[in-house]
This record gives C-alpha cells, sequence and structure tokens, in this order.
C-alpha cells in the first residue's frame, strides 16, 4: 500500500520535531502534534537484550525478523522474554494457583492520583512498623515505593540485594486501603521468601506493579498512568508506566 505524498511529508515532518524534543529537558513532554504543560515522566525499565531480569526467569531476546536492508518490505522485529521483565504487573494467578489472570486487573487501579514515597534511608525489608513509619498520605490508594533499589538499576546485571514488603506490611497496606503497591525493582517481596508477600498483596486484591525507575522521580503526589499488555490468562504482563503532574 502506497502512503500518499501529502501524508509522508506530514509524518516525516512530525518525526523530524520529535527527534529535535528527544534528549533535550523537555523530552518527557508531548512532541508532536500538540503543546502541553503537563509534565510527563517515564519510569519504565527499557527493554533491551542483556537487561536485568529476576533470577530464573528468562533472559531478553530482540532480534530483526524482517529487514528492509535484506530486501524485506518491512522492518520487524521478534521479541522473546518473560512476563516479568522490566516494569511488569502481576496477577494473582502468578502466585496463587488457579487464580485469575492479568486480564482481570482494574484498570481503574493503575491509572489515578499516586504517592512516591521516600523509602530512601531503609536499608532492610519493610516490615509493618518501618511502613508506618513512611510519609504515606492518609488515604492514598495507589503507593509507589522509592528505596535504595533505584540504584541496582546502575549494576551491570540484577542484583538479588533489594529492599522488598514483608508480609505484615503488605497486610497494613491492605488495612489502609491502598490498592496499588509499586517498587523499584523487580520484585515487591524478598527473593529469600517472596511468596507470602506476593499473596498477602494478591488476596486483597491489590495490584502488584514491579520494576519502576524512580532514579529521576522526587517522592510527592502525582498521578499514575500504567497499562499492561492485554494477555488473557498470563500471570503478569510488562506495561509502559508513566507519572504526570501540572
Amino acid at each position: 500500500m502506497s502512503i500518499p505524498e501529502a501524508r509522508k511529508t506530514s509524518l516525516y515532518q512530525a518525526w523530524e520535531k520529535y527527534e529535535f524534543n528527544v534528549g533535550t529537558r523537555n523530552a518527557h513532554r508531548p512532541a508532536i502534534g500538540y503543546t502541553s504543560i503537563m509534565q510527563i515522566i517515564d519510569i519504565s525499565a527499557p527493554v533491551r537484550a542483556g537487561m536485568h531480569v529476576y533470577e530464573g526467569d528468562p533472559p531478553v531476546s530482540i532480534e530483526r525478523a524482517a529487514s528492509i536492508a535484506a530486501g524485506d518490505l518491512a522492518n520487524v522485529t521478534r521479541l522473546a522474554f518473560g512476563a516479568h521483565t522490566g516494569t511488569h504487573v502481576d496477577a494473582p494467578v502468578h502466585f496463587i494457583e488457579g487464580a485469575p489472570g492479568v486480564e482481570t486487573l482494574p484498570l481503574d487501579a493503575l491509572i489515578g492520583p499516586a504517592a512516591v514515597v521516600d523509602a530512601t534511608r531503609i536499608t532492610a525489608d519493610i516490615d509493618a512498623a518501618a511502613l508506618a513509619a513512611l510519609d504515606i498520605p492518609s488515604g492514598a490508594t495507589r503507593v509507589l515505593f522509592k528505596t535504595p533499589n533505584s540504584a541496582l538499576w546502575d549494576e551491570p546485571a540484577f542484583s538479588p540485594h533489594f529492599v522488598g514488603l514483608l508480609p505484615d506490611a503488605a497486610r497494613a497496606l491492605a488495612g489502609r486501603g491502598v490498592r496499588l503497591a509499586g517498587i523499584d525493582y523487580l520484585s515487591v517481596a524478598p527473593q529469600a521468601d517472596p511468596a507470602p508477600a506476593h499473596e498477602a498483596l494478591l488476596r486483597a486484591g491489590i495490584v502488584i506493579l514491579e520494576g519502576l525507575d524512580l532514579r529521576r522521580v522526587e517522592p510527592g503526589a502525582y498521578t499514575l498512568i500504567c497499562l499492561p499488555l492485554l494477555i488473557p490468562g498470563a500471570d503478569g504482563a510488562p506495561a509502559r508506566a508513566v507519572l504526570t503532574r501540572p
């Protein structure tokens, strides 16, 4: 199918405008077609070969299945990686046999006001007492924990030495009416014993958002927009997550 010349020109102009904006201090602002005063911060971990993956999970493979340079009509990329790669959500079936898959997660829990909570001074796993000491706004229903984990993204490979939530902290979040809990590395629970905290969150109906990149994010109030891939029956799904604020 050929593209009309006028449409081609419009597409190229939009692309040139995008290229001009990327790399500037406004790189997180919309660049194509309209201007916005809203700050948009991408908190997604880029999916690429060699990236951090949780110990035992499938590695990331990205390759060209078809190439214009090789004479094909278009460039087509083949992707292979686990459902818990990079920024992703966990479905109940991830830790609860027979539970629902990722397609049942409520989208309204993934979009709305969110609190980025400063937990950077915590060096051990977060129990209920440590959670109570954090400045979590009253009534917050989406809580994203910025912990020392953020520095682990700068390491050359996956590190098992990350901070996670303990089961009593997970239950305390449920008691506060939290609908979504996010954290800045690949698991919301300690690697030594991940099941209890995951189960406590999932059985309480709390959406788990893992693999966030909060290195450039200051604690405070934001709007979260997170849309996981729709993979019926899957135990998790990669997601693009952004924070916005005026």
